[in-house]
């Protein structure tokens, strides 16, 4: 299928002026634009074709780490719980009921009755063992979030057929929410006993509402509907079959392609809508869908032992050099939001330090001119001969990175600071992450639970800061995912977004919205409780 291109193109990188024209003040975080979904009874059928800005990266949801791959691998496996993305609440999903011993250490999940994967085979707790176990083998390279939340992981005990005990060597308060995430999602026996490459082939068997059909890496992807589905989550509006038969996912790089083929009824949903695109799709009958995302904000990490960024004062400066007001007026529009932590406001623990993240670049020079940076006669600073330039690496994830970053250069440079941008393939972003060989990286994490704290800056976790072990903040990190009373692991969390903010760790600029074109003839897409998509519920008007 060839697809359309947009007449109403507009290039991305500071043009985005267009955003504060576009008529969008009405549209609320998890709202759509002007333009309403079909009504009515839903209606069983059809295959809805999807726009994905990005290719999938493995089929894996264990594996998955980006939103355009949890966009797939979501609908093809059950979790333990479900997150309700109002009020945060833990719902059953494969499991009916759970229980926590009294140390925080032990999990008990028992399953509800007659599931089974695709292939016929039941889903038991022996399943959900097997998975963790797999889990752990392939490791934090491969799964580094699935992984991380299993950290501290002892082993799962078969209580019975329908019942499991999850144990911890220590008490992990964030592992109950972990287990309403795709990365914890169960895969079948024949899926887990492959090793971590094959797994991600297209594959993969699972419990949930779809199937992979086909997976052409780089190119689509097909799911087709379970049938005899019939213990969906509490949270969906039915707990039977999916409405749509199928679903094909197509990659589209191109913003204006994707909204062109929306526009022209080849395309039913499009990933990553910006807001010069947003009058096209509604004068096709069209909306768009908007919610914040939960977890780490966009922002700059810096690898503390490279360059300049090891001076502190360097990345303290950089924290009120950037105006990040101006990033979403300029850029993107309303539906998004500056960071105001290194926490998303929609976090929970979420604690508004916009008094440290704020804009105020004669702060910025005062910090500079102290630790003995000194404006040349190009107006970037040096020191004992060293330039105060770095680069930041990025991947085009998000449609208005390179745009946001090109605005944040210019605002750095006005305080002596020279930011060199390296565009960088996500797979290629991995490999240089995986080895330290970067200044400082640019991205955001989702996840609805402030352990993403631990996760990002944990020592023996992710830390792409690279930094060593520090004990104020290292004991933070133990102690919230140690606490079970939910006070004092708030209170624990807000001290941590304090004690990163301190450090330099993470520059946040702003906080990523997910913003969804919609057909004319699309009914109940959803977001879950992490701002992915759930196709569950969606059915199509015909």
């Amino acid at each position: 299928m060839k697809l359309a291109s947009s007449r109403t193109r507009r290039p991305l990188a500071l043009a985005g002026v267009v955003a504060a024209t576009l008529g969008l003040a009405a549209c609320g975080g998890g709202s759509d634009s002007p333009g309403g979904a079909p009504t009515g009874p839903p209606q069983a059928g059809g295959t809805l074709r999807y726009g994905l800005s990005q290719a999938p990266t493995c089929s894996d949801p264990a594996q998955s780490g980006t939103n355009q791959t949890l966009y797939v691998t979501r609908q093809v496996v059950d979790s333990l719980l479900d997150q309700d993305p109002d009020s945060g609440q833990l719902k059953p999903w494969l499991a009916d009921t759970w229980s926590v011993s009294p140390d925080g250490k032990s999990f008990t999940f028992h399953l509800k009755p007659g599931i089974t994967f695709s292939d016929g085979t039941p889903l038991t707790a022996d399943s959900v063992r097997k998975n963790f176990d797999s889990i752990v083998a392939i490791g934090g390279v491969k799964a580094p979030l699935a992984a991380s939340y299993l950290s501290g992981y002892t082993g799962s005990t078969v209580v019975d057929p329908q019942t499991v005990r999850v144990d911890f060597g220590a008490p992990n308060a964030q592992f109950l929410q972990a287990t309403s995430t795709p990365q914890l999602g169960i895969q079948a026996d024949a899926t887990v006993a492959k090793p971590a490459e094959d797994r991600c082939q297209g594959g993969n068997i699972g419990s949930g509402p779809f199937t992979y059909a086909d997976w052409k890496q780089n190119a689509s992807v097909t799911l087709a509907k379970r049938t005899g589905y019939a213990w969906g989550s509490a949270i969906f509006t039915d707990k039977g079959d999916a409405y749509l038969d199928r679903i094909v996912f197509t990659v589209v790089p191109e913003s204006g392609v994707r909204t062109g083929s929306l526009a022209s009824d080849q395309l039913d949903a499009v990933s990553d809508a910006l807001p010069q695109d947003v009058p096209q799709i509604e004068g096709g009958g069209g909306r768009v869908q908007f919610t914040s995302n939960p977890g780490v904000p966009f922002g700059i990490q810096p690898n503390v032992t490279r360059g300049v960024l090891r001076d502190a004062a360097v990345r303290t400066a950089l924290l009120t050099a950037i105006n990040r007001k101006e990033l979403v007026d300029t850029v993107l529009g309303p539906q998004f939001k500056t960071a105001t932590s290194v926490l998303a406001s929609k976090t929970p623990g979420y604690v508004d330090l916009s008094a440290r993240v704020k804009f105020d670049q004669d702060a910025s020079k005062k910090i500079l001119d102290q630790a003995g940076w000194v404006p040349g006669g190009d107006g970037i600073r040096a020191k004992d001969g060293q330039r105060l330039s770095f680069a930041v690496m990025f991947s085009s994830v998000f449609a208005g990175n390179q745009a946001i970053l090109e605005l944040v250069q210019q605002q750095v440079r006005a305080v002596g600071i020279d930011l060199r941008l390296e565009p960088t393939a996500f797979a290629d972003a991995a490999v240089r992450e995986k080895n330290g060989d970067f200044d400082a990286d640019y991205y955001n994490s989702s996840r609805a639970d402030g352990d993403i704290l631990r996760t990002t800056f944990g020592v023996g976790q992710r830390n792409l800061n690279e930094r060593a072990p520090e004990p104020k903040l290292d004991g933070l990190l133990a102690q919230e995912l140690s606490t079970i009373d939910d006070a004092q692991r708030t209170r624990l969390i807000g001290d941590t977004q304090n004690a990163v903010l301190d450090q330099g760790l993470w520059i946040p600029t702003l906080e990523l919205s997910q913003a969804i074109g919609v057909g004319k003839s699309v009914a109940d897409l959803k977001f879950e409780a992490s701002a992915r998509l759930q196709f569950h519920d969606t059915w199509l008007k015909r």
